[in-house]
C-alpha cells in the first residue's frame, strides 16, 4: 500500500476522495461498535474511522503500532470536529488496513509531559521511543533548518564547504584526546580531532580563501548539560580578513538562522565589550546582559579601611568587589547556606553581606564601618531598604569568580520571588573581545595561551611579548548569548618566525617538541600564508538556545549520559582479546 498523504494534509478539500496514509497509531477508541484511531506520522495526526469488516482487526490494535489505511476521506459531524487539529473537519472511512507491526506497551508515555516526568536515563535507554515525542521531533527539525540556514548563508558568501579528517595526531598540551591505535603502525596511535583548527588554517595556506564545515569534534572531557564528548561545531576561516570583517560575516549569520528558524530579525551590530571590562561589571567573561546586578569596585572605598580584612587585602594587591542584589533582602538562612558554599568551591573562605531591612543595616561587618565608608557604598550601590549587598575580598580574578558565580545565584532568587523577568526569548548578544593572549600558570610557572597558541597578538601589542607577555591582547573574540558562549575564535598567526617565537620563546615548548607536532604547518607558512582568521561556534548550543531548552542532549539525536554512556547501544563495552592483539594493546584494570 503506497501513501498518497502525509497525516496533516487532508482538508474538507479532499473529500470523497480515496487516500492512503501510514504511521503509527497514536490512540484506539471504541465508540459504540466504531473503532476510531488517531494515526500519526512525523507531520500530524488523521483520525480514522474503523467499522463493519475492518472493526474487529482495528479493535487489536495497541498504541505505537505501526499500520496503513487506505479509505475515502469524509466530513467529520459538526459535534466531533477538532479545531485545534489541521486535519480536526475530517475523517478517513477505512476500507483496507495493513498491520506493519504490533507495538508492545511503551515503558513511558510519549507525550511531552508524560515523557518530561520520566527519569532522563530511561529516556536514553529508549532513545527511539523518546524521538517519537512532538517536542524532541520539533527539536531535530529546528537543528536541520539551522544547519541548512547556515549551509545557505556560507555558500551565498563564496564560501566552500571542505570535510577535514576526524583522525589525527596527538597534540597533549589541549583538552584530553581520544586515541586511537595504529594496527599497521604498532605503539603509535591517532588521536580523534578535537577541532579542525590547523587543517583549516592549511587550507587557507593552500588559497581556498574562504573554507567552512559542520565539524564533528572530539574530547574526552567531563560531560555536563552544555558539553558532550562528541560535539559539532560550524567551523570556518578566511584569508585577508580583520576582525571587523568576522564581526559583520558572524552577524549576519545568525540573523538568517534566526530569521529562518524563529522569524526573529535580530538587531545588528552585536554590542562589544572588552575582556577586562566584562569581568569587572559581571565577573565572567560570558556574561548574561538580561538583567544588571553588576559587580562594582569598593578598592579605593577600603584601601584604609578599619575593617582590616578588606584593607590588608587591597594591601597585597588584591581587590574588594560587591554588587547589589536588590529586593533580596529577604532571603532565606538555606540559601544564604548554598551561597556560601558555591564562593568557598571558588576559593572564598565565606561570604559577606549586608542586609538592609527597616532602615537598618544587618551584618557583622558593619561595625567595622566608617560613616563615610558607608555612605559611599550607599551612593556607589545604590543601597535601599529591602537590598542585600554581597562582597567579595581576594585577587582580582578570584573576587570576580566569586561574585560572578553569586550574581547568576542571585538573579534566579529574585526570578523565583517574581522581582525579576529573565525572558528566554530575549536575545542578548555582544562580542567579548581583546582577551590577554597569554595567562601565567602557577602551578607550572610558565605563560600558556588564553585560546591557542595560533592566535596572533593585537598589532600594538607585539613589541610588549618579550618583555610583558601578560600585557598583551589577543585578537581573540567570543560570541555570547545570554550568559552562554557560542563561539570563539581569532585572528591568526601566519608569520612562521613569530609563530616559532610563541612556540619556543614565550610557551616555552622544547624546539624539537615544536617539530614533531607543528613542523609541517611552520613549513607550509614558508610558502605563502596569508593574512587569515575564523572561529568555531558551537550548534549543538545554538540549537539548544533556538528550541528553548538547557541541555544539549536534547538536541542531539543520541548523545552520551554525563557518565559518556549510551545507555541505547550499551557503550562503551569491553572488546575481545584478539582484538586487542591486532591493534598490539593489553590493557591493565586498576583495583577498585
Amino acid at each position: 500500500m503506497k501513501r498518497t498523504h502525509h497525516c496533516a494534509q487532508l482538508t474538507p478539500s479532499d473529500l470523497h476522495t480515496t487516500v492512503s496514509l501510514a504511521g503509527w497509531v497514536d490512540s484506539v477508541r471504541d465508540h459504540g461498535g466504531i473503532i476510531f484511531v488517531d494515526l500519526r506520522d512525523r507531520q500530524g495526526i488523521t483520525q480514522v474511522k474503523f467499522d463493519t469488516n475492518l472493526r474487529a482487526e482495528a479493535a487489536l490494535l495497541k498504541a505505537e503500532s505501526v499500520i496503513a489505511v487506505t479509505g475515502k476521506v469524509e466530513l467529520r459531524p459538526e459535534a466531533m470536529m477538532n479545531k485545534n487539529l489541521p486535519t480536526g473537519q475530517v475523517e478517513l472511512d477505512a476500507s483496507e488496513l495493513v498491520v506493519h507491526n504490533i507495538s508492545e506497551t511503551p515503558p513511558f508515555p510519549l507525550t511531552d509531559a508524560g515523557g518530561d516526568k520520566v527519569n532522563e536515563d530511561l529516556r536514553l535507554t529508549y532513545r527511539y521511543l523518546d524521538l517519537r515525542r512532538p517536542k524532541m521531533r520539533k527539536n531535530l527539525l529546528t537543528r536541520h533548518r539551522a544547519t541548512k540556514a547556515v549551509r545557505d548563508y556560507f555558500d551565498a558568501q563564496e564560501f566552500i564547504e571542505v570535510e577535514t579528517p576526524a583522525l589525527f595526531k596527538s597534540t597533549p598540551e589541549g583538552a584530553r584526546e581520544y586515541l586511537v591505535p595504529s594496527r599497521i603502525h604498532p605503539g603509535e596511535f591517532y588521536a580523534l580531532s578535537q577541532s579542525p583548527q590547523q587543517f583549516k588554517q592549511i587550507l587557507m595556506v593552500a588559497g581556498v580563501e574562504k573554507y567552512f564545515q559542520i565539524a564533528r569534534c572530539f574530547r574526552d572531557e567531563d560531560l555536563r548539560s552544555d558539553r558532550q564528548m562528541e560535539f559539532t561545531q560550524i567551523d570556518v576561516e578566511a584569508s585577508f580578513i580583520d576582525r571587523e570583517g568576522i564581526y559583520t560575516l558572524f552577524e549576519g549569520m545568525l540573523k538568517k538562522v534566526w530569521q529562518e528558524v524563529l522569524q526573529h530579525d535580530l538587531p545588528t551590530p552585536f554590542p562589544r565589550l572588552a575582556y577586562h571590562d566584562a569581568m569587572n561589571r559581571y565577573g565572567v567573561d560570558k556574561p548574561d546582559t538580561r538583567f544588571a546586578l553588576e559587580l562594582v569596585d569598593l578598592s579605593d572605598t577600603f584601601k584604609t579601611s578599619g575593617f582590616k580584612v578588606f584593607a590588608s587585602t587591597i594591601a597585597a594587591g588584591g581587590c574588594v568587589k560587591a554588587f547589589n542584589a536588590k529586593g533580596l533582602a529577604d532571603i532565606t538562612q538555606g540559601e544564604i547556606g548554598a551561597l556560601e558554599e558555591i564562593a568557598k568551591s571558588l576559593g572564598a573562605k565565606g561570604l559577606a553581606f549586608i542586609k538592609v531591612e527597616a532602615g537598618e543595616w544587618k551584618s557583622p561587618i558593619v561595625k567595622f564601618f566608617s560613616e563615610a565608608e558607608k555612605a559611599a557604598l550607599t551612593q556607589k550601590l545604590s543601597i535601599a531598604d529591602g537590598d542585600i549587598i554581597f562582597f567579595a575580598a581576594a585577587t582580582w580574578d578570584r573576587a570576580c569568580a566569586i561574585l560572578g558565580r553569586t550574581r547568576l545565584e542571585a538573579a534566579q532568587l529574585l526570578v523565583k520571588r517574581g522581582r525579576m523577568t529573565i525572558r528566554a526569548d530575549q536575545w542578548n548578544f555582544l562580542w567579548v573581545v581583546d582577551f590577554p593572549l597569554m595567562s601565567y600558570d602557577e602551578e607550572t610557572k610558565r605563560y600558556v595561551a588564553t585560546h591557542h597558541p595560533f592566535t596572533a597578538p593585537v598589532p600594538e601589542d607585539t613589541a610588549l611579548i618579550d618583555s610583558d607577555p601578560k600585557a598583551v591582547r589577543g585578537q581573540h573574540y567570543d560570541v555570547v548569548l545570554n550568559g552562554m558562549e557560542l563561539g570563539g575564535g581569532s585572528i591568526r598567526i601566519h608569520q612562521p618566525a613569530l609563530q616559532k617565537k610563541i612556540f619556543e620563546d614565550v610557551l616555552k615548548i622544547p624546539a624539537d617538541v615544536v617539530e614533531s607536532r607543528f613542523g609541517y604547518m611552520l613549513k607550509a607558512f614558508t610558502y605563502g600564508a596569508p593574512p587569515h582568521g575564523g572561529i568555531a561556534f558551537g550548534l549543538d548550543r545554538m540549537v539548544a538556545l533556538l528550541c528553548g531548552t538547557t541541555s544539549i542532549r536534547d538536541v542531539i539525536a543520541f548523545p552520551k549520559t554525563q557518565k559518556a554512556q549510551d545507555l541505547m547501544a550499551q557503550s562503551p563495552t569491553p572488546v575481545t582479546a584478539k582484538q586487542l592483539k591486532d591493534l598490539h594493546i593489553q590493557t591493565v584494570i586498576p583495583p577498585q
